[in-house]
């Protein structure tokens, strides 16, 4: 009786382990933080160069979005030159402003180096480490 008392317990807990990971990859847990819906006529930031899992990756600018190595940034670059929080896009009004965050390396925007915040327009590119960004309107 015991037996069979173990093998139940032992399936319950294999199905909630199983339910758990559901869930958290459909809360979109790993590359980008949060799921975020597109607002049409809003910045949107898409990955056109880096690693093989960022490419394709489109945030829409709704909010601050954080760009660093660090779990909690929104667009998260696994590289070495890239700083913790190193740049922030945030919308203001019907524009988009990208600021460097204070990072070692620096943020090119189309091949220059940004210094304090600079309004971004649709087809600018953003340079993070190995990584570009397009911006367009969503």
């Amino acid at each position: 009786m015991i037996d069979v008392a173990l093998l139940a317990g032992r399936l319950l807990l294999l199905a909630l382990l199983y339910l758990f990971l559901f869930a958290a990859v459909r809360a979109g847990i790993g590359l980008v933080s949060g799921q975020r819906t597109a607002v049409p006529g809003a910045f949107n930031l898409s990955v056109t160069q880096g690693p093989p899992a960022l490419k394709g990756v489109a945030v829409p600018v709704i909010g601050p979005v954080v760009i660093g190595r660090s779990p909690g940034a929104d667009i998260v670059i696994g590289d070495d030159f890239v700083s913790g929080r190193h740049a922030r896009v945030t919308p203001a009004g019907s524009e988009a402003v990208l600021e460097d965050l204070g990072s070692t390396n620096g943020t090119l925007l189309n091949g220059q180096r940004v210094l304090g915040s600079q309004s971004l327009r649709p087809g600018d590119l953003i340079e993070i480490g190995a990584v570009k960004i397009k911006v367009n309107r969503a």
